[in-house]
């Protein structure tokens, strides 16, 4: 197992199974001796629904994601050239692929079971478009292993708007309406500004939230585990307390017969030496008897008349 499998693994997986699957390949890269490896799969965040969501579509629907992208690589090379009628084309094809994913994005969702909210719109435009304008968002998505949605903050490409030559006779504006035309297109860059500011406070609000959940997941997920190496660490006391009672009864009765078995041992060594000194005494016994008996039958023979 390396790195890419491991997260391509990982991001292919509903959101509520990624952080025990993750903590089991890590288990399983350190028992196997590689510790890199290990901290690198328990680094990988866990992703929010919208990631997860548009990580599916990427696997189940690549060539449309494909079309995107290809359609970004060639927005930035128009975009390079100052080519407007490029810029218009492709801007207007954007729109439509990324209406097109963002249908795609929640179709995927539901057919897994996880439906999504009418605000995850936002975030998946959003992400789409942070992969059309910018090369590294767009290399990303395409890994599927998304933990957030993307966002871009920079200067989105447009179509160049050359100014028109003056007519010749062209009448000055009158500096009254002049104004006017300054004040409303100042108050409408304020109003896109506050706009912008807007959706980025509310993308890091989102952010936040979501970092959050994760958090207090993961803290119950590790209470949960706490929990139970809890139990199983009293389990353990029980059974080594019972286990060495029983050792001390054991402990007991084997003293016990070893005293038993060094007295019978004893007994044993005195009867042995009782039996020999009593063959001994036996066999004396038998030579003076045999004796005393040769004896007898001599003196008989001897008493006999001739």
């Amino acid at each position: 197992m390396d790195f890419d499998e491991a997260a391509d693994r990982l991001y292919g997986m509903v959101p509520e199974e990624f952080t025990s699957a993750r903590d089991a390949l890590a288990k399983e890269a350190k028992t196997a001796g590689e510790a890199a490896l290990a901290k690198r799969i328990k680094a990988l965040r866990k992703p929010t629904v919208v990631a997860w969501a548009v990580n599916r579509t990427v696997r189940e629907r690549g060539d449309d994601l494909g079309r995107l992208l290809d359609l970004g690589r060639r927005l930035r090379e128009a975009w390079r050239a100052q080519d407007a009628d490029a810029l218009a084309e492709a801007g207007r094809e954007r729109t439509r692929l990324i209406a097109r994913l963002v249908r795609s994005v929640r179709e995927e969702a539901e057919a897994a079971g996880h439906p999504l909210v009418p605000t995850a719109d936002l975030e998946i435009e959003q992400t789409l478009d942070a992969a059309v304008v910018d090369e590294d968002a767009a290399e990303q998505v395409r890994l599927g292993r998304l933990a957030r949605p993307l966002s871009y903050s920079g200067f989105t490409p447009a179509p160049v708007v050359r100014p028109a030559p003056e007519p010749a006779a062209r009448e000055k504006p009158a500096p009254k309406a002049g104004r006017e035309a300054e004040r409303r297109a100042a108050e409408e860059r304020r109003a896109a500004e506050e706009e912008r500011h807007k959706a980025e406070r509310e993308r890091r609000i989102k952010e936040l939230e979501d970092a959050l959940a994760e958090a207090e997941q993961e803290a119950r997920e590790a209470e949960r585990g706490r929990a139970d190496w809890e139990a199983e660490r009293a389990e353990a006391v029980r059974e080594h307390e019972r286990r060495a009672a029983k050792v001390e009864t054991l402990t007991a009765k084997l003293a016990k017969a070893k005293d038993k078995l060094n007295a019978a041992g004893h007994r044993l060594e005195v009867a042995r030496r009782e039996e020999t000194n009593a063959e001994r005494a036996a066999r004396s016994a038998r030579r003076r008897a045999d004796q005393a008996r040769a004896a007898l039958d001599e003196a008989r023979r001897t008493d006999e008349p001739g």
